[in-house]
């Protein structure tokens, strides 16, 4: 979604308020999280609808919910 944007890794952590830029590279090798309570802010730095947004994250955060919840769609 960054790369979509045509946005750097500093560039998205200065918009999502994120001190390091390493945050987001570390997002990006699955070895870090969002902060749920920063969901909303990542969604509208990245131009995404925060529901899917937050849907897409789930696939990676928690494949077996994401599954139970959404199998039919």
């Amino acid at each position: 979604m960054r790369e979509a944007n045509n946005l750097t890794q500093r560039q998205l952590a200065a918009l999502v308020g994120v001190e390091y830029y390493t945050f987001v590279s570390q997002l990006e090798s699955g070895r870090g999280r969002i902060p749920p309570d920063r969901y909303e802010r990542w969604a509208q730095a990245l131009n995404v609808e925060t529901t899917a947004f937050v849907k897409e994250l789930m696939k990676y955060y928690d494949p077996e919910t994401y599954r139970l919840l959404f199998a039919n769609e």
